[in-house]
């Protein structure tokens, strides 16, 4: 069954989104977003794995304050694998000069405080494993972004996957079948997810997945 929400979200928000720093593209963020409204009216929270500058969680943001929802963002903000100085992604201009480490927390609030949607979002500031260890509620929806090598990606699902409630949404980005076009790991959970039968695809975009909760475990 599709994701049946064909909801988008306001110009200034998208505007907002397309602003902000990241690597989301337009046509994944707003297959998030749809994603996002549909699981947010289930009356719980939303949560995505890797929060970067803020990118994402905008959308995800934005569609939890119409539900009246909270989103919540886990990341330890010092920057993935790939974003470290000599690699591909890397950005100095998120370096904190003092300690000579990432740090794209500042970045983050400014991000969530000109989109006007700081109120609507609470921070999990810390390693996506240890933050996952003690969180016991359901969640609507779970978007796993976070480190993309394989020992990141299995901590993220099996840390979140659990929280996804019936009927609930998890979605996973970075998808990547071809191995030319990127990172495999991403993709192995998601056929990790496939094969445990307790999760049913609904949607694809690009290397955006989204999948609900249709049955039992992970």
């Amino acid at each position: 069954m599709p994701v049946e929400s064909v909801a988008e979200p306001e110009p200034e928000i998208l505007a907002a989104f397309r602003a902000a720093k990241g690597f989301m593209p337009v046509v994944e963020g707003l297959a998030l977003y749809r994603a996002a409204v549909e699981a947010a009216a289930l009356g719980l929270p939303v949560l995505e794995v890797g929060t970067y500058c803020g990118r994402s969680t905008i959308l995800l943001a934005d569609a939890a304050r119409a539900a009246g929802v909270t989103a919540l963002t886990v990341d330890h903000h010092r920057g993935s694998e790939e974003q470290q100085p000599g690699w591909e992604y890397h950005d100095p201009t998120v370096v904190d000069p003092e300690v000579g480490r990432m740090d794209t927390l500042p970045t983050f609030r400014r991000t969530l405080h000109e989109a006007g949607l700081e109120d609507h979002v609470v921070a999990l500031v810390g390693r996506s494993v240890q933050v996952a260890a003690v969180w016991g509620g359901k969640l609507g929806l779970v978007f796993i972004d976070g480190g993309h090598t394989d020992e990141h990606a299995n901590g993220d699902y099996e840390g979140w996957a659990p929280h996804v409630a019936d009927g609930g949404l998890l979605v996973i980005h970075d998808v990547f079948p071809d191995p030319a076009h990127g990172g495999q790991a991403p993709y192995r959970v998601h056929l990790r997810a496939l094969a445990s039968g307790a999760f049913t695809e609904v949607s694809v975009t690009d290397s955006l997945r989204v999948l609900r909760r249709t049955g039992a475990g992970i």
